[in-house]
């Protein structure tokens, strides 16, 4: 089972730089989030202050009642070993093999034997699809063959938290929804927490229980996928929908005169997207996600302090799954 990772009051400058300040979310344990935003907006390095490779300005960070932020490195260190990382170019050394990439982890910081690393491998490749192809190099593999390595290697030492940067970063569309898939049946087998940071429409709209947007060095929501998909937040809505239209432009964001004038011309999408799409499910065999009814729950509870067609959209797509 993943834990729950609480973020309150977190900020980030580098130098005169802010990145982003007083971003406060909570990760609910076992659960899939997203998290969203322009390029530039300090995605990856919300990542990394996460796992302690940067340290934030302020604000904390608390994991099993310890406080990443301020706490010591010996602690930050056993902290460390409940995440996985998932990179974006999957970080694999060149001269090693498949094989000896995924056992890095194992041999590094376990005291197994060489016969139980080799069980541990093998069932971590063959849970991402690469078993029998050990010996290959990176090299030799695709990318999405690359990411799925990565990851393997991310699961060696059974983690409850799982971070995963762009994971569509360099791949097609039918490798991006194989990873996708790979991430939800994998939540439903071990249930972990996981983060994913990802520019990718689909993946956001269909993967995750959580979405968090982050714009103008803020995090402008965090909350549950169906009140996301269904928010009138301009932002939230034109990156949920790819549109040309709101605050974000192609170099920065918009100033309030640009916008002023598309709402005066009466601009919109054609095609903007209504509603709540179906969520992505493990493949069949598998079991069923427990999240998804905890976020569901959730979701019921606030759902009359939601605005009237949210209501109406989100009700509806829980017909479509027989809840009620």
């Amino acid at each position: 089972m993943g834990v729950e990772v609480a973020v309150e009051g977190l900020s980030k400058s580098f130098g005169r730089q802010r990145i982003w300040h007083d971003v406060t979310l909570t990760l609910p344990s076992g659960e899939v989030s997203v998290l969203l935003g322009p390029s530039g907006t300090g995605k990856s390095v919300f990542l990394k202050c996460l796992i302690g490779l940067l340290k934030p300005d302020s604000g904390h960070i608390v994991i099993n009642g310890v406080d990443l932020v301020g706490c010591s490195e010996h602690k930050l260190y056993d902290i460390r070993k409940l995440f996985g990382v998932l990179f974006q170019d999957g970080a694999l050394f060149g001269s090693m093999n498949l094989y000896d990439n995924i056992a890095f982890p194992l041999r590094e910081h376990t005291k197994k034997s060489e016969a139980e690393i080799k069980s541990v491998v093998l069932e971590k490749m063959d849970m991402v699809g690469l078993g029998g192809a050990e010996r290959k190099l990176p090299g030799e593999i695709s990318g999405g063959m690359r990411k799925r390595a990565g990851l393997a290697r991310a699961l060696v030492l059974d983690p409850q938290i799982i971070l995963v940067d762009e994971p569509d970063s360099g791949l097609d569309p039918v490798r991006t929804a194989y990873i996708s898939q790979l991430l939800v049946d994998l939540n439903a087998q071990i249930d972990a927490t996981i983060l994913i940071v990802t520019h990718n429409i689909n993946v956001a709209r269909t993967v995750p229980d959580n979405i968090g947007m982050l714009f103008r060095r803020e995090l402008v929501m965090f909350g549950p996928r169906e009140v996301l998909l269904t928010s009138e937040e301009p932002v939230v809505k034109q990156f949920l929908n790819g549109s040309r239209i709101g605050p974000i432009g192609m170099s920065e964001e918009k100033d309030e005169a640009t916008m002023a004038a598309e709402r005066a011309a009466g601009l919109q999408e054609i095609d903007e997207i209504r509603g709540v799409p179906p969520q992505l499910e493990p493949t069949p065999g598998l079991p069923e996600r427990q999240a998804v009814r905890r976020r569901m729950d959730r979701v019921l509870r606030i759902l009359p302090s939601l605005p009237i067609p949210a209501q109406r959209h989100i009700m509806s797509s829980y017909e479509r799954v027989g809840t009620r």
